[in-house]
């Protein structure tokens, strides 16, 4: 007399695409990650730029392989 327990087991991508999780929980996640990007972005094309201007050409290889 076991109940069987039926598990559908979503995965985090397909519950984001599905718009399983709360709308409250997405848009400030969503948020979060598009400026950590952004930030991202803006840090290493600043530090790109100091490369390019200063000259040392090992400093813009280390920044290669940073951006890479």
């Amino acid at each position: 007399m076991e109940k069987k327990k039926q598990r559908s087991e979503v995965s985090s991508t397909e519950a984001v695409l599905l718009e399983a999780l709360a709308p409250g929980v997405n848009a400030p996640t969503w948020n979060t990650l598009k400026l950590s990007f952004l930030m991202l972005g803006l840090c290493l094309t600043f530090m790109l730029s100091i490369a390019f201007t200063s000259g040392q050409s090992m400093l813009l290889v280390h920044v290669g392989f940073l951006i890479v």
